[in-house]
């Protein structure tokens, strides 16, 4: 491990460790402004205005932000047009994030026991930060969902010339410290210092983790890093172009490590993946898509053949994923060695029973008809496991690297994992969705392409989008000044041709990315001479 490397990983793994529970070192800056209130660029204050205001303002900034309008138009995971109009989209998703991060924030803020002083001398847990960082989180996904990010990511690295390629939370904090419009003062939404460290899910470039930590085996690495491949890290939430402002932010948190999120951040992850595992399985119940027989025939086996399982080698698994009980044992195995620190068999075992019996068993046991009784059923179980989930949050005054100091408890963590794993399995994987989604890949990567050979088209560049041609004038300043400032973060040739390429491929992926699902299909017809 390099120098660096051990500092960072020490620091990470101690700095909560020694926290006394009633301190409150929530830092203060000369002027006595608490530091989470900060602005990127000060703004005139109340003096008699509640604390909480400058939170509730950020809150409705980023609710009156296109980008949040944006939502509605954007994929979750089902298609809108396979089942009408009941599926949920990126907006109902955030919506509905932030109702469940809220419900645990308000619970999280009111506790006056050891939970709540470890939580205050950590920075605290406001709920209407948590609700903004709710608001904010999906704000950087592009049309289609999860493969939309995918594909943007490999045609930025491959075809534009940028080795960070393209994130999805890295492009929300994009959004909300360049993309966005405030007035006319500065770029973005100029949100405090709290709510911008409240996105940072993953507050890593991808490159640092390509270029440092990688002895590291994947149990000592933060959730989100993964297996560090040549490219980095699989997650991170900031280009190397907001690095320094990263660093600012989160040094209004002096308590929170450095892999580590704020507590804030932290619910509205915990909400995230409470509302994906839950949420989500409403559309796939309603649209068909999760079969009983299937889901049963996965869950069951592994149930009834667990220990034959256990005895199987991996190779033999690997090779076979789709014969029912595989993918359950490799989840499981996968989930013992990254995650030690938590997990355990027997509480893997009863999450599957949980899953088989109140989803496979109950739910899908009755076809979704659209009926009062079949309404009743899903609402039910929602609100059942969301009840459960919300009752399920525990505080950890030293938490393991890959957690953090909010998390659910051992049992529902488990939980989470098998409901992700049935997401994961029965609706991402499946083979009815792969006509579609190679078509939608294929409208973004033509996107991509046309956009960038019509800037660079001598004849025809002037007549490019605006927003466009000037995205990638203000990228390329900007890409120029991180070169004079940190030019040890530029990975790759840094002559002026290699910056302004890199300019304009960040302003392509910015364009590309802020379109509607309707939007990129449209365009896409429009460029190529189709429609």
């Amino acid at each position: 491990m390099t120098e660096r490397g051990q500092a960072k990983y020490d620091d990470t793994r101690t700095s909560a460790i020694d926290l006394d529970p009633g301190s409150q070192p929530v830092a203060k800056a000369p002027s006595g402004l608490d530091p989470r209130h900060a602005r990127a660029v000060p703004e005139a204050v109340d003096p008699h205005a509640h604390p909480t205001t400058d939170f509730r303002t950020d809150l409705e900034r980023l609710r009156f932000s296109p980008y949040f309008s944006r939502l509605s138009a954007v994929t979750q995971v089902v298609p809108q047009a396979s089942v009408g109009p009941v599926i949920h989209n990126r907006l109902t998703h955030s919506i509905k994030v932030t109702s469940v991060a809220r419900a645990i924030a308000v619970g999280l803020q009111a506790d006056t026991g050891p939970a709540g002083n470890i939580l205050r001398s950590l920075g605290g847990c406001d709920p209407i930060v948590v609700q903004a960082a709710a608001s904010a989180h999906d704000l950087g996904h592009p049309p289609f969902g999860h493969l939309g990010e995918r594909v943007l990511d490999r045609v930025a690295r491959e075809r534009l010339g940028l080795p960070e390629g393209f994130e999805g939370n890295a492009q929300t904090f994009r959004i909300l410290t360049e993309l966005d419009t405030h007035g006319a003062a500065q770029p973005g939404l100029n949100l405090t210092s709290a709510v911008r460290a409240a996105v940072l899910k993953y507050p890593w470039t991808r490159l640092e983790w390509r270029d440092n930590f990688t002895d590291l085996p994947p149990s000592e690495r933060p959730r989100g890093v993964g297996d560090v491949s040549p490219t980095g890290a699989h997650k991170f939430s900031t280009y190397s172009l907001h690095a320094n402002e990263v660093a600012t932010v989160r040094a209004a948190y002096p308590a929170i490590g450095a892999w580590q999120q704020t507590v804030e951040c932290q619910v509205m992850d915990i909400a995230d993946d409470i509302a994906y595992s839950i949420h989500d399985l409403d559309d796939f119940y309603r649209a068909g898509v999760l079969q009983q027989a299937s889901v049963s025939a996965e869950l069951r086996t592994w149930l009834r053949e667990q220990s034959l399982f256990a005895r199987m080698p991996l190779a033999d698994l690997a090779a076979r994923p789709r014969d029912p009980g595989n993918s359950l044992e490799l989840l499981r195995r996968r989930t013992a060695s990254r995650d030690a620190w938590i997990a355990d068999d027997d509480a893997f075992r009863a999450a599957v029973e949980r899953v088989n019996e109140e989803l496979v068993d109950d739910l899908l046991s009755v076809p979704f008809d659209g009926g009062i009784a079949t309404e009743r059923a899903l609402s039910a179980f929602i609100r059942s496991w969301l009840d459960r989930f919300q009752r399920a949050i525990v505080v950890d005054p030293a938490p393991n690297v890959r957690s953090g100091h909010v998390q659910l408890e051992r049992q529902a963590w488990h939980d989470v994992i098998v409901l992700k794993f049935v997401h994961a399995r029965f609706v991402l994987d499946n083979p009815d969705l792969a006509t579609a989604q190679r078509g939608q890949a294929r409208i973004v990567e033509s996107l991509v392409v046309g956009l960038d050979e019509w800037l660079t088209d001598r004849d025809d560049a002037a007549r490019a989008p605006r927003r466009l041609i000037e995205s990638a004038e203000a990228a390329t300043e900007s890409y120029l000044q991180l070169r004079a400032d940190n030019p040890e973060v530029l990975s790759g040739p840094t002559d002026d041709a290699s910056m302004r390429r890199r300019g304009r491929g960040r302003a392509v992926i910015d364009y590309v990315a802020t379109l509607t699902d309707a939007q990129a299909i449209s365009v896409a017809g429009s460029i190529r001479g189709i429609g």
